[in-house]
């Protein structure tokens, strides 16, 4: 496998809201005016631009040749920050790998922000638009959107704007695993008033940090009902701001509040928070998605379901959704992530694979 192109990719810092700089590198690199490209012989797609609105744009990299192809696969160009450059090595079997894995084969690791989250899918699904492009399949695209680790602002503005197709596969780490659920989200920005007050004398007011960890604490024992598909409903707090000096009682505390919800509490969320939070709290729903499940029957294939969210709940115009991709989810987001090119060979493998089960085109 060569990895020059994979490499150039991982080079270009993309961290959210810089992910524009990709955009054009691609556009310029593989779409060669449609003609064949410089890594095979497969002719190279048209490229369609689009702007999301926010400074971003979102690229079709279309085989078709219709600009509405029936199969596509999709990832996203940002990723989190901070952007980590990348690194190559290799791994004998039995090396122990970033998480504490060992490799199962002698192997090549390749190291940096995005390398499995997700331009390790952007990479390894351009290749397998090659392969497929090589053995004469044409009804196919690649799409690539901005903002999904921010609001999905890109597949939001793409859904909006452009027609769907008949098939989806979204490229996120599922470790090569087609999603056959995945879990909701709901976020809420939460203000806790307090009353200001010398510290010396905290009778005489009340902190909005001790009303915070009350309802911190609360919401620990809170009882969701596990989902006997998705398991637990799980929580996580930030942009936690509270500015009073360190002597005077906080006068107000605010943050955010992101849930991943199952199908047994994605209704219940809402008002739970509401119950838990102290008297005068201000609370304000940023929306989210509701739990999903997608096509996932592959001969040979495994499928499982996942806790993260991705594009693929905006992508309604697309009559089913997938998603599948090489790399770990637990990886993602850390200065630990990584991905192995085994797992890049097989994600390639793998995409051909899903297109030609659900497609079933003849030449």
């Amino acid at each position: 496998m060569n990895l020059d192109l994979f490499l150039e990719i991982l080079g270009i810092d993309s961290t959210s809201g810089q992910e524009r700089g990709l955009a054009e590198f691609l556009k310029e690199r593989l779409g060669m005016s449609g003609q064949a490209g410089p890594f095979d012989s497969a002719q190279g797609p048209e490229i369609h631009e689009f702007e999301v609105g926010d400074g971003t744009v979102n690229l079709l990299l279309d085989w078709s040749g219709t600009g509405k192809p029936g199969f596509v696969f999709c990832t996203h160009l940002d990723t989190v920050p901070p952007y980590i450059p990348p690194s190559v090595d290799l791994v004998k079997k039995g090396d122990l790998l970033p998480d504490g894995k060992k490799a199962e084969e002698d192997d090549t690791i390749i190291k940096g922000r995005g390398s499995c989250d997700a331009k390790g899918q952007l990479f390894s699904m351009f290749l397998a638009c090659q392969r497929l492009s090589r053995e004469g399949y044409k009804d196919f695209g690649l799409l690539l959107l901005a903002g999904e680790e921010t609001g999905s602002h890109g597949a939001k503005a793409y859904t909006k704007n452009n027609p769907g197709g008949d098939f989806v596969l979204v490229g996120e780490p599922t470790d090569n695993c087609l999603a056959s659920a995945s879990k909701g989200t709901k976020a809420f920005e939460v203000t806790i008033p307090g009353r200001a007050c010398h510290s010396g004398y905290p009778e005489h007011g009340a902190s909005a940090v001790e009303r915070f960890v009350d309802l911190m604490n609360t919401l620990k024992l809170v009882e969701f009902p596990t989902d006997p598909i998705l398991g637990p409903t799980t929580w996580n707090v930030g942009d936690l701001v509270s500015s009073n000096p360190q002597n005077i009682l906080s006068p107000e505390t605010r943050f955010r509040i992101y849930f991943r919800t199952t199908f047994a509490t994605d209704e219940l969320i809402q008002n739970k928070l509401l119950g838990a939070s102290p008297k005068g709290s201000v609370i304000q729903a940023f929306g989210g998605d509701t739990p999903m499940t997608y096509f996932s029957e592959v001969e040979g294939i495994h499928s499982k379901p996942v806790s993260f969210g991705s594009d693929a709940p905006r992508l309604e115009k697309f009559a089913r959704r997938a998603i599948c991709g090489p790399g770990s989810i637990l990886t993602a987001h850390t200065d630990k992530e990584y991905v192995l090119v085994s797992d890049l060979q097989k994600a390639v493998e793998q995409d051909i694979k899903i297109f030609k089960a659900v497609t079933k085109e003849t030449i």
